[in-house]
Protein backbone atom coordinates (compact mmCIF):
# COMPACT_ATOMS: atom_id res chain seq x y z
CA UNK A 1 0.00 0.00 0.00
CA UNK A 2 1.32 3.07 -1.01
CA UNK A 3 1.09 6.27 1.29
CA UNK A 4 0.53 9.69 -0.44
CA UNK A 5 0.44 13.25 0.52
CA UNK A 6 -1.47 16.09 -1.20
CA UNK A 7 0.72 19.18 -0.87
CA UNK A 8 -1.84 22.06 -1.05
CA UNK A 9 -5.63 22.05 -0.26
CA UNK A 10 -6.67 24.25 -2.82
CA UNK A 11 -9.18 23.90 -5.67
CA UNK A 12 -7.50 21.81 -7.73
CA UNK A 13 -6.22 19.37 -4.59
CA UNK A 14 -9.93 17.80 -4.82
CA UNK A 15 -9.43 16.34 -8.32
CA UNK A 16 -6.25 14.42 -7.11
CA UNK A 17 -7.56 13.72 -3.49
CA UNK A 18 -10.95 11.68 -5.87
CA UNK A 19 -8.04 10.35 -8.08
CA UNK A 20 -6.60 8.15 -5.81
CA UNK A 21 -9.45 7.38 -3.91
CA UNK A 22 -10.02 5.47 -7.08
CA UNK A 23 -7.28 3.24 -6.53
CA UNK A 24 -7.95 1.95 -2.79
CA UNK A 25 -6.71 -1.46 -2.69
CA UNK A 26 -2.79 0.60 -4.13
CA UNK A 27 -2.89 3.78 -2.53
CA UNK A 28 -3.31 5.88 0.76
CA UNK A 29 -3.84 9.19 1.46
CA UNK A 30 -2.41 9.64 4.78
CA UNK A 31 -1.46 13.55 5.13
CA UNK A 32 -3.05 16.70 3.27
CA UNK A 33 -0.49 20.03 3.69
CA UNK A 34 -1.74 23.77 3.53
CA UNK A 35 -0.98 26.92 5.41
CA UNK A 36 -4.02 26.79 6.65
CA UNK A 37 -4.70 23.87 8.57
CA UNK A 38 -8.32 24.63 8.30
CA UNK A 39 -8.66 24.15 4.58
CA UNK A 40 -6.57 20.69 5.12
CA UNK A 41 -8.64 19.27 7.32
CA UNK A 42 -11.89 20.77 5.06
CA UNK A 43 -10.23 18.31 2.43
CA UNK A 44 -9.63 15.57 4.90
CA UNK A 45 -13.29 15.77 6.25
CA UNK A 46 -15.57 16.06 2.74
CA UNK A 47 -13.55 13.07 1.43
CA UNK A 48 -13.54 10.90 4.18
CA UNK A 49 -10.22 10.41 4.55
CA UNK A 50 -10.04 8.76 8.10
CA UNK A 51 -6.49 8.22 8.19
CA UNK A 52 -5.10 11.79 7.18
CA UNK A 53 -3.65 14.06 9.24
CA UNK A 54 -3.81 18.02 8.57
CA UNK A 55 -0.40 19.24 8.32
CA UNK A 56 1.00 23.07 7.92
CA UNK A 57 4.45 22.41 6.98
CA UNK A 58 5.43 19.58 4.21
CA UNK A 59 8.54 19.54 5.65
CA UNK A 60 7.13 17.61 9.00
CA UNK A 61 6.27 14.43 5.95
CA UNK A 62 10.64 14.61 4.67
CA UNK A 63 11.29 12.01 7.25
CA UNK A 64 8.06 10.24 7.84
CA UNK A 65 8.81 7.63 4.33
CA UNK A 66 5.78 8.85 2.15
CA UNK A 67 6.01 6.83 -1.16
CA UNK A 68 4.16 9.38 -3.63
CA UNK A 69 3.57 13.36 -3.06
CA UNK A 70 0.94 15.55 -5.85
CA UNK A 71 1.77 18.63 -5.21
CA UNK A 72 -1.03 21.18 -5.83
CA UNK A 73 0.57 24.78 -4.52
CA UNK A 74 1.22 28.05 -6.64
CA UNK A 75 4.21 27.54 -9.16
CA UNK A 76 6.57 29.60 -7.69
CA UNK A 77 7.03 26.94 -5.24
CA UNK A 78 6.99 23.79 -7.39
CA UNK A 79 10.67 23.11 -7.48
CA UNK A 80 11.28 23.54 -3.85
CA UNK A 81 9.19 21.10 -2.73
CA UNK A 82 9.34 19.01 -5.11
CA UNK A 83 13.23 19.04 -5.56
CA UNK A 84 12.80 18.38 -1.14
CA UNK A 85 10.40 15.22 -1.55
CA UNK A 86 12.34 13.75 -4.60
CA UNK A 87 15.79 14.13 -2.46
CA UNK A 88 13.49 12.53 0.22
CA UNK A 89 13.10 9.41 -1.66
CA UNK A 90 9.39 10.30 -2.46
CA UNK A 91 8.02 10.14 -5.70
CA UNK A 92 6.15 13.39 -7.25
CA UNK A 93 3.45 14.31 -9.16
CA UNK A 94 3.46 17.81 -9.76
CA UNK A 95 0.52 20.26 -11.20
CA UNK A 96 0.50 22.23 -13.96
CA UNK A 97 2.69 24.24 -15.17
CA UNK A 98 6.49 22.05 -14.20
CA UNK A 99 7.75 25.42 -12.61
CA UNK A 100 7.59 29.21 -12.96
CA UNK A 101 10.88 28.79 -14.72
CA UNK A 102 13.53 26.83 -17.02
CA UNK A 103 16.10 26.93 -14.30
CA UNK A 104 13.45 25.80 -11.66
CA UNK A 105 12.89 23.12 -13.99
CA UNK A 106 15.79 21.88 -14.50
CA UNK A 107 16.96 21.80 -10.87
CA UNK A 108 13.30 18.83 -10.62
CA UNK A 109 15.14 16.66 -13.12
CA UNK A 110 18.43 16.86 -11.97
CA UNK A 111 16.71 15.89 -8.24
CA UNK A 112 14.41 13.32 -10.33
CA UNK A 113 18.20 11.96 -11.45
CA UNK A 114 20.21 12.11 -8.61
CA UNK A 115 17.19 10.62 -6.44
CA UNK A 116 16.08 7.88 -8.78
CA UNK A 117 12.65 8.39 -7.89
CA UNK A 118 9.97 9.29 -10.37
CA UNK A 119 8.86 12.99 -11.17
CA UNK A 120 5.79 13.29 -13.36
CA UNK A 121 3.92 16.37 -14.41
CA UNK A 122 -0.17 16.79 -14.69
CA UNK A 123 -1.23 16.60 -18.40
CA UNK A 124 -4.66 15.19 -16.98
CA UNK A 125 -6.01 16.11 -20.86
CA UNK A 126 -4.13 13.01 -22.61
CA UNK A 127 -5.87 10.69 -20.02
CA UNK A 128 -9.19 11.00 -22.00
CA UNK A 129 -10.66 8.89 -24.97
CA UNK A 130 -10.55 11.65 -27.55
CA UNK A 131 -7.28 12.37 -27.28
CA UNK A 132 -5.98 8.97 -26.78
CA UNK A 133 -7.71 8.56 -30.21
CA UNK A 134 -7.03 11.39 -32.00
CA UNK A 135 -3.11 11.01 -31.10
CA UNK A 136 -3.81 7.32 -32.40
CA UNK A 137 -4.78 8.63 -35.58
CA UNK A 138 -1.66 10.85 -35.96
CA UNK A 139 0.56 7.85 -35.14
CA UNK A 140 -1.35 5.79 -38.09
CA UNK A 141 -0.17 8.55 -40.42
CA UNK A 142 -3.55 7.77 -42.75
CA UNK A 143 -3.79 11.00 -42.95
CA UNK A 144 -0.26 12.05 -44.01
CA UNK A 145 2.29 14.29 -43.09
CA UNK A 146 0.79 17.50 -40.82
CA UNK A 147 1.17 20.68 -42.80
CA UNK A 148 -0.65 22.86 -39.87
CA UNK A 149 -1.99 22.73 -36.68
CA UNK A 150 -4.04 24.55 -34.85
CA UNK A 151 -4.75 24.78 -31.01
CA UNK A 152 -7.57 27.32 -29.57
CA UNK A 153 -7.33 27.29 -25.75
CA UNK A 154 -10.40 29.53 -24.75
CA UNK A 155 -11.36 29.86 -21.52
CA UNK A 156 -13.32 32.84 -19.47
CA UNK A 157 -12.25 34.32 -16.32
CA UNK A 158 -14.12 37.59 -14.42
CA UNK A 159 -11.73 40.39 -13.24
CA UNK A 160 -11.70 39.04 -9.53
CA UNK A 161 -9.73 36.05 -11.01
CA UNK A 162 -6.61 38.02 -10.37
CA UNK A 163 -7.21 39.10 -7.09
CA UNK A 164 -6.08 35.71 -4.95
CA UNK A 165 -2.67 36.67 -3.75
CA UNK A 166 -0.38 34.85 -5.91
CA UNK A 167 -2.09 35.18 -9.36
CA UNK A 168 -1.10 37.83 -11.65
CA UNK A 169 2.30 38.36 -10.78
CA UNK A 170 5.32 36.98 -12.91
CA UNK A 171 6.92 36.03 -9.41
CA UNK A 172 4.66 33.79 -8.04
CA UNK A 173 2.12 32.59 -11.02
CA UNK A 174 4.73 32.86 -13.36
CA UNK A 175 2.65 34.42 -16.05
CA UNK A 176 -1.23 34.10 -17.13
CA UNK A 177 -3.51 32.60 -19.49
CA UNK A 178 -0.43 30.92 -21.87
CA UNK A 179 1.18 29.36 -19.28
CA UNK A 180 -1.63 28.30 -16.76
CA UNK A 181 -4.70 27.70 -18.70
CA UNK A 182 -3.17 26.24 -22.46
CA UNK A 183 -0.29 24.48 -20.67
CA UNK A 184 -2.54 21.72 -21.42
CA UNK A 185 -3.95 22.06 -25.20
CA UNK A 186 -0.09 22.93 -25.50
CA UNK A 187 1.31 19.67 -23.69
CA UNK A 188 -1.04 17.99 -26.17
CA UNK A 189 -0.29 19.55 -29.44
CA UNK A 190 3.64 18.77 -28.39
CA UNK A 191 2.88 15.32 -27.76
CA UNK A 192 1.22 14.88 -31.36
CA UNK A 193 3.68 16.70 -33.18
CA UNK A 194 6.96 17.45 -31.15
CA UNK A 195 8.75 20.58 -30.76
CA UNK A 196 8.57 23.94 -33.31
CA UNK A 197 11.90 24.89 -33.74
CA UNK A 198 10.93 28.73 -33.99
CA UNK A 199 8.11 31.07 -33.01
CA UNK A 200 6.83 34.62 -32.97
CA UNK A 201 4.21 35.69 -30.70
CA UNK A 202 2.13 38.57 -29.39
CA UNK A 203 -0.02 38.91 -26.16
CA UNK A 204 -1.83 41.87 -24.39
CA UNK A 205 -4.05 42.39 -21.15
CA UNK A 206 -7.36 43.11 -22.64
CA UNK A 207 -9.78 42.57 -19.76
CA UNK A 208 -7.93 42.29 -16.20
CA UNK A 209 -5.73 45.20 -15.08
CA UNK A 210 -5.55 43.91 -11.77
CA UNK A 211 -2.72 41.39 -13.32
CA UNK A 212 0.64 41.77 -14.69
CA UNK A 213 0.69 39.03 -17.01
CA UNK A 214 -1.44 38.74 -20.14
CA UNK A 215 -5.21 37.54 -20.45
CA UNK A 216 -4.81 36.86 -24.25
CA UNK A 217 -1.97 35.73 -26.66
CA UNK A 218 -1.55 34.48 -29.76
CA UNK A 219 1.80 32.58 -31.27
CA UNK A 220 2.98 31.09 -34.93
CA UNK A 221 4.90 27.92 -34.77
CA UNK A 222 7.60 26.27 -37.31
CA UNK A 223 8.16 22.54 -36.65
CA UNK A 224 11.74 20.70 -38.21
CA UNK A 225 9.75 18.97 -41.26
CA UNK A 226 8.30 22.41 -42.36
CA UNK A 227 4.64 22.16 -40.81
CA UNK A 228 3.61 25.59 -39.49
CA UNK A 229 1.23 26.06 -36.90
CA UNK A 230 -1.02 28.56 -34.41
CA UNK A 231 -1.66 29.01 -30.81
CA UNK A 232 -3.75 31.46 -29.64
CA UNK A 233 -4.45 31.36 -25.31
CA UNK A 234 -7.12 33.17 -23.58
CA UNK A 235 -9.07 33.80 -20.17
CA UNK A 236 -11.08 36.48 -22.17
CA UNK A 237 -13.47 33.79 -24.56
CA UNK A 238 -17.06 33.78 -23.16
CA UNK A 239 -18.03 30.06 -23.81
CA UNK A 240 -14.72 28.41 -23.13
CA UNK A 241 -14.65 26.45 -26.45
CA UNK A 242 -11.07 24.58 -27.01
CA UNK A 243 -9.99 22.96 -29.98
CA UNK A 244 -6.91 21.35 -31.38
CA UNK A 245 -7.05 20.72 -35.04
CA UNK A 246 -4.48 18.91 -37.59
CA UNK A 247 -4.11 19.56 -41.02
CA UNK A 248 -2.55 16.45 -43.10
CA UNK A 249 -1.89 16.39 -46.72
CA UNK A 250 -4.87 14.03 -47.24
CA UNK A 251 -7.49 14.41 -44.63
CA UNK A 252 -8.47 16.65 -41.53
CA UNK A 253 -8.80 15.92 -38.02
CA UNK A 254 -9.48 17.40 -34.21
CA UNK A 255 -10.65 17.21 -31.19
CA UNK A 256 -13.70 17.61 -30.31
CA UNK A 257 -13.65 15.02 -33.07
CA UNK A 258 -13.85 15.76 -36.77
CA UNK A 259 -12.61 14.36 -40.10
CA UNK A 260 -12.44 15.57 -43.38
CA UNK A 261 -10.65 14.40 -46.12
CA UNK A 262 -10.26 15.81 -50.15
CA UNK A 263 -8.84 15.21 -53.15
CA UNK A 264 -8.85 17.25 -56.04
CA UNK A 265 -10.44 17.86 -58.89
CA UNK A 266 -8.87 18.60 -62.19
CA UNK A 267 -9.10 22.48 -61.60
CA UNK A 268 -7.61 21.85 -58.40
CA UNK A 269 -10.79 22.43 -56.50
CA UNK A 270 -11.94 19.93 -53.57
CA UNK A 271 -13.74 16.92 -54.37
CA UNK A 272 -14.79 14.64 -50.73
CA UNK A 273 -12.56 11.82 -50.25
CA UNK A 274 -15.31 9.92 -48.52
CA UNK A 275 -13.03 6.43 -48.59
CA UNK A 276 -9.85 7.61 -46.88
CA UNK A 277 -12.74 9.64 -44.14
CA UNK A 278 -14.46 6.47 -43.79
CA UNK A 279 -10.87 4.75 -43.36
CA UNK A 280 -9.79 7.15 -40.43
CA UNK A 281 -13.20 6.52 -38.73
CA UNK A 282 -12.68 2.94 -39.04
CA UNK A 283 -9.40 3.42 -36.99
CA UNK A 284 -10.90 5.77 -34.56
CA UNK A 285 -13.47 3.26 -33.54
CA UNK A 286 -10.92 0.61 -33.20
CA UNK A 287 -8.99 2.38 -30.80
CA UNK A 288 -10.11 1.66 -26.83
CA UNK A 289 -11.95 3.82 -24.99
CA UNK A 290 -9.91 5.13 -21.90
CA UNK A 291 -10.69 3.23 -18.48
CA UNK A 292 -9.80 6.13 -16.52
CA UNK A 293 -10.34 9.65 -17.03
CA UNK A 294 -8.88 12.77 -16.05
CA UNK A 295 -6.74 12.83 -13.44
CA UNK A 296 -7.71 9.71 -12.26
CA UNK A 297 -5.43 7.86 -15.45
CA UNK A 298 -2.32 9.91 -15.24
CA UNK A 299 -2.42 8.26 -11.33
CA UNK A 300 -3.33 5.03 -12.77
CA UNK A 301 0.12 5.83 -15.02
CA UNK A 302 2.00 6.97 -11.93
CA UNK A 303 1.20 4.14 -9.86
CA UNK A 304 1.98 1.47 -12.60
CA UNK A 305 5.23 3.12 -12.99
CA UNK A 306 6.11 2.97 -9.41
CA UNK A 307 5.24 -0.63 -8.75
CA UNK A 308 6.27 -2.15 -11.92
CA UNK A 309 8.57 0.37 -13.71
CA UNK A 310 6.69 0.63 -17.01
CA UNK A 311 7.05 3.84 -18.29
CA UNK A 312 5.71 7.29 -17.64
CA UNK A 313 3.14 8.65 -20.11
CA UNK A 314 4.03 12.27 -18.88
CA UNK A 315 7.76 12.58 -17.37
CA UNK A 316 9.28 15.56 -16.07
CA UNK A 317 11.04 16.33 -19.80
CA UNK A 318 7.55 16.53 -21.55
CA UNK A 319 6.95 19.10 -18.84
CA UNK A 320 9.87 21.10 -19.25
CA UNK A 321 9.37 21.03 -23.19
CA UNK A 322 6.00 22.37 -22.33
CA UNK A 323 7.01 24.84 -20.20
CA UNK A 324 10.35 25.79 -22.52
CA UNK A 325 7.38 26.39 -25.63
CA UNK A 326 5.68 29.03 -23.31
CA UNK A 327 8.28 30.70 -22.34
CA UNK A 328 9.53 30.91 -25.92
CA UNK A 329 5.93 32.58 -26.34
CA UNK A 330 6.65 35.18 -23.45
CA UNK A 331 10.28 36.04 -24.84
CA UNK A 332 9.10 37.16 -28.66
CA UNK A 333 5.62 38.84 -27.43
CA UNK A 334 7.71 40.94 -24.81
CA UNK A 335 10.92 41.69 -27.19
CA UNK A 336 9.32 41.26 -30.34
CA UNK A 337 11.78 39.24 -31.80
CA UNK A 338 11.46 35.47 -33.62
CA UNK A 339 12.76 32.85 -31.04
CA UNK A 340 14.65 29.97 -32.03
CA UNK A 341 14.78 26.81 -29.57
CA UNK A 342 16.54 25.06 -27.29
CA UNK A 343 16.27 28.34 -24.65
CA UNK A 344 19.84 27.67 -22.74
CA UNK A 345 20.68 29.12 -19.46
CA UNK A 346 22.42 31.97 -20.96
CA UNK A 347 18.60 33.36 -21.87
CA UNK A 348 17.55 36.35 -19.82
CA UNK A 349 14.36 34.36 -19.84
CA UNK A 350 16.09 31.25 -18.84
CA UNK A 351 15.50 32.47 -14.73
CA UNK A 352 12.34 33.59 -12.82
CA UNK A 353 14.21 36.35 -12.07
CA UNK A 354 15.37 37.15 -15.38
CA UNK A 355 11.14 36.73 -16.75
CA UNK A 356 10.24 38.80 -13.87
CA UNK A 357 12.85 41.55 -15.30
CA UNK A 358 11.81 41.28 -18.79
CA UNK A 359 8.68 40.40 -19.70
CA UNK A 360 5.80 42.84 -20.43
CA UNK A 361 4.39 44.27 -17.19
CA UNK A 362 1.09 44.88 -18.16
CA UNK A 363 -0.59 45.96 -14.86
CA UNK A 364 0.17 46.02 -11.04
CA UNK A 365 -2.37 44.21 -8.53
CA UNK A 366 -4.38 46.44 -7.06
CA UNK A 367 -6.45 44.06 -4.51
CA UNK A 368 -5.38 40.77 -3.12
CA UNK A 369 -7.27 38.19 -1.22
CA UNK A 370 -5.92 35.04 0.99
CA UNK A 371 -8.82 32.82 -0.01
CA UNK A 372 -11.48 32.54 -2.80
CA UNK A 373 -15.38 30.89 -1.27
CA UNK A 374 -14.24 27.30 -2.21
CA UNK A 375 -16.32 27.09 -5.34
CA UNK A 376 -16.64 24.42 -8.21
CA UNK A 377 -13.82 25.42 -10.84
CA UNK A 378 -13.71 24.41 -14.89
CA UNK A 379 -10.91 22.23 -15.89
CA UNK A 380 -11.69 22.53 -19.74
CA UNK A 381 -13.97 20.36 -22.02
CA UNK A 382 -12.97 16.80 -22.55
CA UNK A 383 -12.78 17.88 -25.93
CA UNK A 384 -15.32 15.31 -26.94
CA UNK A 385 -18.09 16.24 -29.88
Amino acid sequence: MLKVAIIGAGAISGAHISAYLVFPDRCQIVAVVDMYPEKAQKRINEHGLENAQAVTDYKELLSQNIDVVSVCTPPYTHAPIACDFLHAGTHVLVEKPMASSLQEADQMLNAAQQSGKLLSVVAQNRFTTPMMKLKGVLDSELMGPIVHVQVDSFWWRGHNYYDLWWRGTWEKEGGGCTLNHAVHHIDAMLWMMGPPVELQAMMANTSHDNAEVEDVSMAMLRFREGAVGMITSSVVHHGEEQQLIFQGKEARVSAPWKVVASTARSNGFPEPNPELEQQIQQRVEELPDVVHVGHAGQIENVLNAIETGSTLLVDGESGRNTLELIVGIYKSASTGEKVTFPLGAEDPFYTREGIMKHAVHFYEKKTTVENFEDLSITLGSKLEP
